[in-house]
Parts: C-alpha cells; sequence; structure tokens
C-alpha cells in the first residue's frame, strides 16, 4: 500500500475478555460459543483461566481485580467520553479537527486523575502503616512498663536457678571425688 493510504488505516484493537489488556491485530484468539457470543483472548493464560471458568474479579493478575479492589481508577466521567456509540455522526473536517483536540485534552486529564487516585491510595497506605507502627510500639511499651513493675517476680526465680545450678556443681564434684576414691582402692588392691 502506498504511504498516504497506510497512514489512514486504523488498528482495531479490542480487549482480552478475560484480563482486560489490549489485544493488536494479528495477536490472540477469538473463541465463539454456540449463542454467537465472540470471546477475544490476548494469550493462552486468559483462555484457559476461562474455560476452567474463573472469575476475573477474584484473579489477581487481571484487571478486573484491579478495579474490584480500588486499585485502579474506575468511576470517572472521562470513561463515559471513551464508550462507544451507535449513533451515525456525519464527519466533517470541523468535527474531526475538533475530536482530535479533545481526544488530546481527555488524555491529559485521564493521566492526570490516574496519577492522583495512585496518590490517595500511597497516602492511605501510608497512614495504615503508621497506625499499624504506632500500635506497635504501643503494645511495646506497654511491655516494658508490666516488666519493669513486675522485677520482684522474675528476680526469686533467677536467684532460684543460680541455687540450681551451684546444687548441681557440688553434686558433680562430689561424683568426681567418689570416682577418684574408687580408683585410689583399684590402685592398692592392684
Amino acid at each position: 500500500l502506498p504511504l498516504r493510504v497506510r497512514q489512514n488505516i486504523k488498528m482495531r484493537l479490542e480487549p482480552c475478555y478475560f484480563c482486560g489488556s489490549t489485544i493488536y491485530p494479528g495477536h490472540g484468539t477469538k473463541f465463539v460459543r454456540n449463542d454467537c457470543k465472540i470471546f477475544n483472548f490476548c494469550r493462552g493464560k486468559c483462555q484457559k483461566a476461562f474455560s476452567k471458568k474463573r472469575n476475573p474479579r477474584k484473579t489477581r493478575w487481571t484487571k478486573a481485580y484491579r478495579k474490584a479492589r480500588g486499585k485502579d481508577l474506575t468511576v470517572d466521567p472521562i470513561f463515559e467520553l471513551e464508550k462507544r456509540r451507535n449513533e451515525p455522526v456525519k464527519l466533517t473536517e470541523a468535527l474531526i479537527k475538533n475530536v482530535v483536540e479533545s481526544m488530546k485534552t481527555i488524555e491529559t486529564i485521564r493521566v492526570k486523575r490516574a496519577g492522583q487516585h495512585i496518590k490517595n491510595r500511597l497516602k492511605e497506605g501510608k497512614r495504615l502503616r503508621l497506625k499499624e507502627v504506632a500500635k506497635y510500639e504501643k503494645a511495646e511499651m506497654k511491655h516494658k512498663e508490666t516488666t519493669s513493675s513486675n522485677v520482684e517476680l522474675v528476680k526469686p526465680t533467677l536467684e532460684l536457678l543460680k541455687e540450681k545450678a551451684k546444687k548441681r556443681e557440688k553434686e558433680v564434684k562430689v561424683e568426681v571425688e567418689y570416682v577418684k576414691e574408687d580408683e585410689e582402692l583399684l590402685m592398692e588392691t592392684a
């Protein structure tokens, strides 16, 4: 095809039915069910998961999972602009020019809002981590207070352990003395 004709051709990018990623021309597979519903899959992994009747909202690596858990931006008026409409529109040069300009502004707005969504998620995570650290520090302080106030209870057990260790040492010494006496008796008899 000549260069002029190739520039006007648009690729049809379709989303994967299972994971939601974009499928470029020449990639992926189509599955047509008996009721003529078409399912597009980007790779065999998605097709196998679909055939095993897995739920995309419960599979961690899908976009549906991320949206269901609030990890991706889901509710925004910009998404309404991206939806396909089945209304025929008579195209004019001015209309096409306006659409292209609005697409650029919509893309910049979408990127800014997605960035803001990520920042809000990170703030929430940071708040939860700080809350967890404070909880841990509070528990540690409480533990220190209880151990410092109950030192009297801990000391007698330490003293008892030391006394037991001394008794064991004496028993070992006594046994050693008995062994030495037995050796002396054996030497005398021999």
